[in-house]
This record gives structure tokens, sequence and C-alpha cells, in this order.
């Protein structure tokens, strides 16, 4: 979603800490699209950001077969690291005397236990080698403790300016967002029971923590004198649209409710942050549960070699050591690699259902099931609506966005209309295929087997078999393609730097962005690899910190902004690199623009830099606008190499992939609509506890929005994470909203001409010096308007997607 997802994940204002570390750092940007020991290293370090120190790095080739690290870590300045509460020397010395009393020896303990804890440290780069489930309670509720007497401070002293206000209050945010984040990611993508139960029992603090921030009356007043003060034109339009949403924000967060309802409230917000957090929970675990295990290989007849190497390696990690993906056995699970797989090319029907059948119901049952958890938090949030004065849950999630309720529905049913004629000669398409190909289930088919004979329509119609074309589609050629393009669009370097900063993962790759002169612009995490033992599932994109000039060190006049990317693609099997789907190229290009967002913002507030700030329907634009460059022709054959050979992909298979662009183009679209009008019609008319359940309410979307019907057993309600345990609540119409935005950009590239290389480098610097750099300075639409020259039209959506009508020659 923004995690997302894959992204990803919600950030919206500052005195809307809620939005901000829950949605920012706990939601991500994110999509819903092994394991070796954490290197340990020493807990003295400091990982400098200065380029004078950045230049000392040894880089390596970019990526190894094995996708592990290609160069020794290198010798990196040894320097203690400072605590947050200690400085060197006020670490405690204890006399003989001092020793006998049992209370200061414990005080000690806990003293020395808080200086060494790695969420205190004041580090460059976070320690996340060496955060552990032991730091999480301690490490919280000091920093919590430290942070709350700032706040105090700060209530008593602030004055309506920006050095007395909004200065500390970012400093106070930050600090928690990025020691927050850390132990949220941790849990995303290193999940343990023990850290769980941590994060579960601090949860509450931070919760507590942020609402009297959220709802701090001083603050709340300080901001509203800024806006009503004589200087307020003298403000830039960032420092006003700061203000502004601060304003918003402190209302959405209950600033203005009486004693009794904001009591009621911050109950609210308490459970909602632990019905989130359970509900997610639930889905890892569900999806973890399911193994089928698979000794006879006829039963998975038409599995490719990627998929059986995959299920023999997942079989292996659970205890059969002899198995080969020649001979098994094999173990077919619910992550993502693994079930589509299963999905698009079994040609065992039973087992396609099976798997299916197990999709569907995930986190729906026993102790695992979401059903009363989504029951109450649709319960809750309209609960919260109804005390800010809104109708509904929607209205609430909409008052921070470029549409209005009304808006989103009417693009989604103009978007609807446009799809659904194409959605259904597609599964006509498919009946009629099937029974050429003699299929018994061409006249019945059903959702297990729509993706199977999809696929084997595509390879029959286009001649392109996805999974021949991964060994094409290595990583190391795809990211080396991606980095680029990016040169070419934006002007800027990416190199590898592996040891310059803590990874959690020996597969977690870090890179340094460097602009035109080569000093270092921004950096960023890749974990590219499913781990569905310990990580979730989906791609996303988060910040790790934000570009800030208030919090500038080391004599720089900002601090540079770091990012980690997540997704969750097939592994490297035995000596091959990870051979990648085009679905998944396009992913990693979707998640890396939300990357780029955040790391080539030239925006210096901290709280309007990068993707903060940007309402959240404009957010997927610049993800959405690099997967175009996916069907690039001069971007496409850079990345689609042979992996042995080293041969270009064919010049005629590159024609079949972008034929093959709009194939059931209007099924897709659909798809997407269904999950977007479901969740509007959940957050605005649905009735908790009323005559229809959830199930019902899906069902009667669906009419709408699905050629075959749901099963009446179909509970995807249960595992819709984006909505649910993430930050797209009321919001997932935003996908759609950004694809307009997305593709009319992108249209400009076409109107440049993607042959005119200077047009292209012309269009590709706006493009950097308006979408990206602004960030959250400035409104997205009047962003976009400075980019294209006009307001967005839907128009290049629906040709890019073979949607528009044919005009009929005359």
């Amino acid at each position: 979603m923004v995690n997302t997802g894959r992204l990803h994940i919600p950030k919206k204002s500052v005195v809307a800490t809620l939005l901000i570390i829950n949605m920012l750092m706990a939601s991500r940007i994110s999509l819903s699209r092994s394991l070796n020991p954490i290197l340990k290293q020493s807990q003295k370090r400091i990982y400098p950001l200065t380029p004078k120190h950045l230049r000392k790095s040894h880089l390596c080739p970019l990526w190894s077969s094995s996708f592990s690290f290609c160069l020794q870590l290198q010798s990196l300045h040894k320097s203690k690291t400072t605590s947050l509460f200690f400085s060197s020397s006020s670490c405690p010395s204890f006399s003989s005397s001092s020793l006998s009393s049992s209370a200061s020896m414990a005080a000690a303990v806990d003293d020395l236990s808080l200086e060494t804890n790695p969420l205190l440290q004041d580090f460059e780069f976070p320690p996340f080698d060496l955060v552990e489930p032991k730091h999480v309670r301690p490490g919280i509720r000091a920093l919590l403790k430290k942070l709350d007497s700032e706040l105090d401070e700060l209530e008593k002293t602030v004055e309506p300016s920006w050095p007395k206000l909004v200065e500390p209050l970012e400093k106070i945010l930050d600090r928690l967002t990025v020691v927050w984040g850390m132990i949220n990611h941790l849990k995303a993508v290193k999940d343990t029971p023990e850290l769980r139960s941590a994060i579960e029992e601090v949860q509450p603090e931070k919760v507590k923590f942020l609402l009297r921030l959220g709802q701090s009356k001083p603050l709340y007043n300080a901001f509203k004198a800024i806006r009503e003060s004589p200087d307020w034109n003298s403000l830039s339009e960032a420092c006003q649209r700061i203000v502004e949403s601060q304003i918003k924000e402190a209302v959405l967060n209950g600033v203005s409710l009486e004693d009794d309802k904001r009591d009621q409230f911050n109950k609210i917000e308490q459970e909602l942050e632990k019905l989130s957090q359970k509900f997610s929970e639930n889905v890892l675990d569900s999806t973890k549960m399911f193994e089928k295990l698979i000794t006879d290989k006829k039963e998975i007849d038409g599995l490719p070699a990627t998929a059986l190497g995959l299920a023999a390696q997942t079989a292996v990690s659970k205890g059969h050591e002899n198995a080969t993906a020649e001979n098994g056995p094999w173990i077919i699970t619910l992550d993502a690699p693994s079930f589509m797989a299963v999905m698009q090319h079994a040609r065992n029907r039973a087992l396609r259902e099976e798997v299916y059948r197990a999709y569907i119901t995930r986190s729906a049952s026993g102790d695992l099931d979401n059903t009363p958890i989504i029951d109450q938090i649709l319960k809750l949030r309209l609960e919260k609506a109804k005390l800010l004065g809104y109708n509904n849950y929607a209205e609430v999630s909409m008052a921070t966005k470029m549409a209005t309720v009304d808006k989103a529905v009417e693009l989604l049913e103009k978007l609807r209309s446009a799809s659904w004629n194409p959605a259904v000669q597609d599964m006509e398409d498919l009946k009629i295929f099937s029974k050429d190909q003699g299929a018994l289930e061409a006249e019945d088919l059903r959702h297990w087997d729509t993706s199977f004979w999809s696929e084997r329509l595509r390879e029959s119609k286009y001649d392109i078999n996805e999974e021949e074309l991964r060994p094409y589609f290595s990583l190391p050629k795809v990211m080396d393609g991606l980095f680029n393009l990016a040169k070419t669009l934006f002007g800027i370097d990416i190199e590898p730097a592996d040891g310059l900063a803590p990874v959690w993962n020996n597969d977690v790759r870090f890179y340094v962005v460097k602009d035109s002169s080569g000093s270092p612009v921004a950096y960023f995490y890749f974990d590219p690899y499913s781990r569905p033992s310990e990580k979730r599932g989906g791609a996303w994109m988060d910040e790790v910190v934000s570009r800030s000039r208030v919090l500038a060190r080391n004599g720089s006049t900002s601090r540079l902004p770091i990012a980690h990317m997540v997704c969750n693609q097939t592994p490297p099997v035995g000596d091959k690199p990870s051979l990648m789907t085009f679905r998944e190229v396009e992913t990693v290009f979707h998640e890396f623009g939300h990357a780029l967002q955040h790391m080539l913002t030239k925006e210096d507030e901290g709280l309007a830099s990068g993707i903060r700030g940007i309402e959240w329907d404009a957010v997927e634009l610049p993800s959405q606008f690099m997967e175009n460059w996916c069907y690039h022709k001069d971007t496409l054959m850079s990345i689609a190499k042979h992996y042995e050979t080293g041969e270009s992909l064919p010049e005629d298979v590159y024609l079949k992939l972008l034929a093959a662009r709009t194939f059931r183009a209007g099924s897709l679209s659909l798809r997407q609509l269904k999950f977007a009008s479901v969740d509007l019609e959940l957050h605005t008319k649905y009735v908790p506890s009323g005559s229809e359940s959830i199930y019902d309410v899906d069902q009667r979307v669906s009419k709408r929005t699905q050629i075959i019907p749901p099963l009446p057993e179909d509970r995807f309600l249960c595992s819709f994470s984006h909505i649910f345990g993430g930050g797209y609540a009321a919001g997932y119409y935003s996908y759609k909203w950004a694809e307009v935005l997305s593709a009319d950009a992108f249209s400009a590239f076409e109107d440049a001409g993607l042959d005119d290389k200077k047009a292209v480098k012309d269009t590709g610097h706006k493009f950097r010096e308006t979408i990206l750099a602004l960030g959250g300075g400035k409104p997205p639409l009047e962003v976009f308007v400075e980019f294209r020259g006009r307001e967005p039209s839907p128009e290049a959506l629906l040709r890019h997607n073979g949607l528009l009508p044919v005009t009929a020659s005359s």
C-alpha cells in the first residue's frame, strides 16, 4: 500500500499525528500485487550522510547472481554513537557504597540499558540490524516520556511563529516517526511473535501521546493565530499549506470536542489502532497457515520451472531436505508467487479450486476470523465521523483529499461504464477459446478457471508465454535499466552503497542517489524477495526520514531523505538470479516512482516535503506514471536481456508485449473498480448491525463490477488490508483517480515525441521540477497544471487501456 501495495503508507500532517504516524509509517504506500541471519555490526558505529564520507565507500557491480552482498562491508569511521538521553560524560558512575543499594543498582541497570538501546541513539541511518523485541518496550516508553516533556515545554512557551511553533513541533514528531517507523517496518519485513507482543503493548501509549499532541489547544490556537496575523500573506505557499493543514487536521483529530465527546473519540482511536493491527496480523497468520504438500508431479502438471523450484525450495525450508524442482516434494502456499503460479499454469483444475477457495477465505474462520474486526472497525469509524459532525466516514476521509465523495463516485461510474462491455467480451472470448481447446468446463467457467484460460489465450493470441519471458527479466538487468531511465529523465545517478547503512536481511540492498554534480541527494533500501514466514505480502514504499531544513546536520542545509522499497517477488533459485514476470517488473517501476517523489523533493519544509502533505488521491501519480515506461521500447529493450546469453528480447516479442498491453483491460479495470466501489459503499451507505452484512454489500456491488459473481462463501473482505489494515479506507478509489493523472502526465511525453531524446529529457526535467520536486508545498491540481499546462483528462487512460469507443469511419 502507498503498502502497497504495490505503498508502502499514510502521512498527512503534524498535528494530525495519527494520520502521519499510522498512515505514513504503519500503513505505507502499498500495492496488493531466503532467510539469512542479519549481519551483526558494532553498536558504536555512526552512519555518515556527508558526501566526503560517501566517496570513500567501496562500490561493487550492481547485483550478484544471488542478490547477496557482493563486497565486504566498507570500513566505516568509528565514532561514539550518541545516546538520545545521555552524553558520554553523563554515564552513571557508581561507588562501592552506592552499589550496596539495590534500588540504586536497579536504576543503574535501567539507565545503562536505555543508554545502549538502539532505538534511543542519535543515528543517521537506523540500526535495523541491532533492534530486537527486547528494545521496544523500554525504548518507546523512554522516548514517549521525553517527547511528552518536550510537548509540555512547547505548550508553555509556544508563540504563533515558525521558530516557536512549527520547528519544535516538527522535531517532536520526527523523532517518533523515525523510531516507530523503524520497529513497524521490522514488523512488516521480519515479523516475530515477540516483536508483535512488544509493539502491541506499547501501541496504546503511543496513540495516547499522539492524541494529546493532535488535540493540543495551545498549538491549535497558535496555528490559527498565524493564519489570522498580518504577516500571513508574506508566508510562502508551502508554509501556508502547512498551517492550513494543521488546523484542518487538528479538527479531524478532535481538538474542538468537549470533554466527554473527546474521551469517547480517544477511546475510538485507541480501539481502531488495535483492531487494524490485529486485522493485519490475522491476514499474515492465515496466509502462512496454508501449506499443501505435493509428492506426485502429475498433480502440478503445467507449473513452470521457476514455480517448481520455488515450491521445492519452500519444501526444503519446511524440513524436506532432499526436495528438488524435478522430483519434489513440493509445497504450495498462498504467498503471491506460489498462488499466482497455480492459478495461471496448473492444469489440475481441482488443485486450482482448492488453492483459490483457500485464498478467498483467508482470515475468515476460527481465531483468525476478521469478520467481527471489520464490523467493529466500520462501526467505530461511523461513530468517529458522527462525533466530528460528518454524515459518514467517507466524508472524513475526503476532507483531506482532492476528490469529494460525489466526484469519486462519478469517476468510478464513468470508468465502470467504459469497462463493462469490454469485460463481457473478455469472458465470451475465454469461453470460446476454452471450448475450442476441448475444456469440459468451457460452458461454466469459474473463478479458478479464468486466470488459467486467460494465460492460455494470451499465449495463443500473442504467442507470449510469461514464464518463457522470465529469463529476459533478471533483477540485475531490470534495476540497471530502471536506474538508466532515471538518469535520462531526471538527471540523477544511482549507485550501490552497501555497507554504508545497516540492513535487516542479507538480501537488502542500499543505494545512494546523486545529482548531476555527483553530490548525494537521497538514499534508499531495496528489499525485493518474498519471505512468507516473516514478511507481509504486497509491495510498498515508505519513508525512513524526510528532507528537512530544521533537521539538517553536519553543516548541511537540509537533511537528505531516505526511503525503502519493499517487494515480494520470486527469490533466486539455485544459481539463477531472480527471474521476474513482466508484472513484477511493473511493480518495481511502480514503487520506484513513489520513492522518487520522496527522494527528489526540493521542498525543505519537513512537513510538506516529499510525499508528506500530498493529498492521498494524488500520491499514486508518480508510481503509476513510471509503469508506463515498461512499454517504452528503448527502456524495455535495455532491461530485457537474457540472463545467460545476454541476448536482447526479440523485436517481434516486444511488439507482441505492446499489443498485449490492452489484453483483458476491461476485466482488469473492473477488478480495481470493484475494490474501490465496495470500499466507498461500506464507508458511505452501509449501516453496521443493520439488515445487510458486509458480505451482502460485497455481493451487491459485485453485480455491477464482476462478470462472474463471487462465490457465496467469498470472504475477500477479510484480507482487504488496504482499507482495514492500511491507509486506504474510503480511499481505494485514489488508484483510479491518480491513474487518470499519471496517464495524462505520460501523454505529455507522447506529445513531445518518445523517440525524440532531447524532448524526452526536457519533459522529464519539467516533471522532476514540478511533480517530483514540489512535494506537499502546493495543491496537487496546481502542480499538475504547472506540468501539463491544463487540467487532467481521463482520455489518455482510456486510450492506453484500449477502452475508448471506436469511431466508425465515414
